[in-house]
């Protein structure tokens, strides 16, 4: 599939006092919260896992102006110390809302070094948020994010590959030998599973999320648009259109479908390469605009594991197609 790329547009770094990254961006009375995870340098040598990626708390940022406003930090909102089965590495996070509490959904290592999701809850979209006693029965892997659908159901989509540990489980149990499909097989899916009316656990078992090609298979996991990690769900005119990082390609994709589940069909590329090895996203409309909310290593000198968090504005063709937008490492 053909990629127009479009001129380069505004950005901005929004954070440039420290170094955050996978932003996941919702507004809650009027005001867009973003909820990045939290870089640091701790000294621990890059490596597929993931190891470098040691980041240890959340805080939550907030603003009324997405371009040119003042980015408010409310400080720590969550820290690995506070959680009862912590081991290590707060990742990628996301939030929802129901009936005046809010629900920060994390990824976690517990004690044994296996990535499980967490829940934490606030009476405000700010925090701090106190965490269950335990992660969700069932989870597995990372990178949460978190639709509301029209009808008020929630819905949960996770996972991500390498040190992410989606290749270690098939149809949602563990495997002995982990391993990833040869290029000509079928890539391995994100998943997507609703949530129960508390928010503090699954409803069901979790569900592969398939991304067909034009063809209508699913994508190959020799196909550089296949799915990776960072899920990300959000609707434009009653279309359900869910996007990812390709992971060693670089890239964030989207595919569109006619309900949560899918399957959702290629449709095309958002964002093409950024500085740094990661690329993470979301998507929200705020006071009538669409933005793209990522980051990059451009700050840190190329740092992969220490970024930044930016902001470009979405544009949408009268299809309803998202256009490209070139990333820092196109330039």
């Amino acid at each position: 599939m053909k990629i127009n790329i479009k001129m380069k547009k505004e950005e901005r770094y929004l954070f440039p006092a420290d170094y955050m990254a996978d932003p996941s961006v919702h507004v809650f009375n009027g005001r867009l919260y973003i909820y990045p995870s939290h870089d640091r340098e701790s000294g621990i040598p890059e490596n597929d896992n993931g190891d470098h990626f040691d980041m240890n708390d959340y805080h939550v940022l907030s603003t009324d102006d997405v371009m040119q406003g003042e980015i408010v930090d409310h400080g720590v909102a969550l820290k690995v110390a506070d959680i009862p089965w912590a081991g290590r590495q707060l990742w990628d996070c996301d939030i929802a809302c129901k009936d005046g509490k809010y629900y920060l959904y994390f990824p976690l290592k517990d004690r044994n070094d296996i990535f499980r999701m967490g829940v934490a809850i606030s009476d405000k979209p700010e925090g701090p948020f106190i965490p269950q006693p335990d992660p969700i029965r069932g989870s597995y892997s990372i990178d949460a994010a978190v639709f509301r659908d029209d009808d008020g159901s929630y819905y949960m989509y996770f996972g991500g590959i390498w040190g992410g540990q989606l290749q270690r489980y098939r149809d949602n149990k563990a495997i002995e030998s982990p391993c990833l499909p040869a290029d000509n097989e079928p890539a391995l899916p994100s998943r997507v599973v609703k949530l129960s009316d508390n928010m503090l656990e699954f409803a069901e078992e979790p569900r592969p999320v398939i991304v067909l090609g034009e063809d209508g298979k699913p994508l190959f996991a020799g196909d550089p648009h296949h799915f990776f990690e960072a899920s990300w769900m959000h609707k434009y005119k009653g279309k359900y259109y869910f996007s990812y990082s390709t992971g060693d390609t670089h890239l964030l994709c989207y595919a569109v479908g006619d309900n949560p589940y899918g399957p959702f069909t290629y449709q095309g590329v958002i964002l093409t390469p950024v500085v740094g090895w990661t690329t993470h996203h979301s998507i929200a409309e705020y006071k009538g605009k669409w933005y793209l909310f990522h980051h990059d290593c451009v700050p840190s000198g190329g740092k992969t594991w220490l970024r930044s968090l930016k902001v470009v504005e979405l544009e949408y063709d009268e299809e309803g197609k998202i256009q490209t937008i070139k990333g820092s490492a196109d330039e």
